[in-house]
């Protein structure tokens, strides 16, 4: 499987699990010309903007430290698009990063919550 077909089945791996949490999925894959949102969605009132990064192993360290300060702040801007966009800009938000791992048929989950500020 490539890397691009793994990704894609964590995210809807995600997308799922949040399901189950509760979270409402406003939109997946939000993009601008600025980047990225994998996973935009409402956790019981609060606007919820997901990194998901999805590993089969810990070769490369942990899937968060793949979102390092230069994405953070690519998330961020996109978010305050996403933010004017749909006109709540007053919205408490909070940016998570969604670990999944991949070791054949058995997936995990690890949710950083609040994993950076805006």
């Amino acid at each position: 499987m490539s890397n691009k077909a793994l990704g894609n089945q964590g995210e809807t791996y995600a997308a799922e699990y949040l399901r189950r949490q509760g979270c409402r999925i406003l939109t997946r894959n939000y993009r601008t010309k600025i980047g990225e949102i994998d996973i935009v969605a409402d956790d019981h009132g609060t606007l919820v903007f997901i990194e998901v990064k999805t590993r089969r192993g810990m070769h490369y360290g942990t899937p968060a430290e793949a979102v390092h300060y230069r994405k953070q702040q690519k998330i961020v801007q996109t978010a305050h698009w996403y933010l004017r966009e749909q006109n709540k800009e007053n919205a408490h938000c909070r940016f998570d990063v969604l670990e999944i791992y991949a070791f054949g048929d058995l997936w995990q989950v690890n949710q950083i919550k609040n994993a950076f500020e805006a």
